[in-house]
C-alpha cells in the first residue's frame, strides 16, 4: 500500500510517540481502522484496536466493558484515542465519571453527540432494532438518548463531521448537511477544542486520507489545518487499493452507525 507509506511522511515523526487507541462504531469491527492503525504505527505510536460487541449491549455496559480496558491497554504512556461514530459516545460516557492521569487528545469521527435524527425516523422499525442491538435504539434524541444525557466534555476534543453521502433516502431523513448518517450539527458538542467538516461519507470516513491526515495532526497539534486540503487528489488511489483486496474484510450489510 505504497499510499500509506506515504501518509507517514506528511509531517516530522513526533519525538516521542504515545498510544492511541482506535475505537470503532456500531455495527463495525476493529478492521475498520486497519488503515489509519498502519498510519499510527508507522509514526511510531503504540496502537490498540479492541473489538467489542457493538449490537448486543446497551451503550453504559459497552462502554465500561471497553474503555478502561483500552486505555489500560496503553501502560504508562500518555493514550490518545480515535473513536468513530458510537465509539465517540462510549468514550464520553465513560469520561463523564473518569479522569485518567495520562489521558491525551481525542478525535470523534462523525459521532451523534446531540443524538440522531435518523434513529428517531427509524426507531419503530423492527428491523432497526434487530440490527442495531439495544444501543442503537439510545442514540436517537428523545427521552431515551444517551448522548443528549451527558454533560460537556472537559477534555481536548477534535471533533471531523463528513458532508457526503452514498444514502440519499437516509439523508432525505435528515435536516441539513449531513454524512448520510449524522447531521453535521448532530456532531458538535459543548466544550469540544475544534471542529472541522469534510467531504466524507460516515461509513468509511476513518479510511479517507484527509481524515486520517487531519486526527494525526490533532493528535500531535491539538488543532486541525484546513490547509490540508490537496490530500484529497489521493483518494482515488486509496479507494483502488480497497477494491484490488488489500482492506481487511468488514460486514456485508449496511450499517447504520
Amino acid at each position: 500500500m505504497r499510499i500509506l507509506v506515504f501518509l507517514l511522511f506528511l509531517w516530522p515523526v513526533p519525538a516521542v510517540a504515545d498510544c492511541v487507541v482506535l475505537l470503532h462504531g456500531l455495527a463495525r469491527t476493529e478492521a475498520s481502522f486497519a488503515i489509519m492503525d498502519e498510519v499510527l504505527r508507522g509514526r511510531g505510536y503504540r496502537v490498540v484496536r479492541p473489538g467489542y460487541p457493538s449490537t448486543d449491549l446497551p451503550i453504559p455496559q459497552l462502554a465500561e466493558r471497553t474503555v478502561p480496558a483500552a486505555l489500560a491497554a496503553c501502560g504508562d504512556e500518555t493514550v490518545h484515542v480515535v473513536a468513530h461514530s458510537m465509539g465517540g459516545i462510549l468514550v464520553r460516557y465513560w469520561l463523564r465519571d473518569h479522569t485518567p492521569e495520562r489521558l491525551g487528545r481525542v478525535v470523534m469521527l462523525g459521532p451523534p453527540n446531540q443524538g440522531s435524527q435518523l434513529v428517531d425516523e427509524l426507531d419503530d422499525w423492527q428491523v432497526f432494532g434487530l440490527i442495531n442491538g439495544p444501543a442503537g435504539k439510545q442514540l436517537g434524541t428523545g427521552p431515551e438518548s444517551i448522548p443528549r444525557a451527558l454533560p460537556p466534555v472537559t477534555f481536548p476534543l477534535g471533533v471531523i463531521a463528513g458532508s457526503e453521502t452514498i444514502n440519499p433516502i437516509f439523508s432525505a431523513l435528515i435536516e441539513g448537511a449531513d454524512d448520510g448518517k449524522v447531521a453535521v450539527r448532530e456532531t458538535q458538542v459543548a466544550g469540544m477544542s475544534a471542529h472541522l467538516t469534510l467531504p466524507v461519507t460516515h461509513t468509511f470516513m476513518m479510511n479517507n486520507p484527509l481524515v486520517i491526515a487531519q486526527a494525526v495532526h490533532f493528535i500531535e497539534t491539538g488543532g486541525f489545518d484546513a490547509e490540508i486540503t490537496w490530500l484529497d487528489a489521493l483518494l482515488g488511489d486509496i479507494e483502488r487499493i480497497c477494491l484490488t483486496g488489500d482492506c481487511p474484510p468488514e460486514p456485508r450489510s449496511e450499517p447504520t452507525r
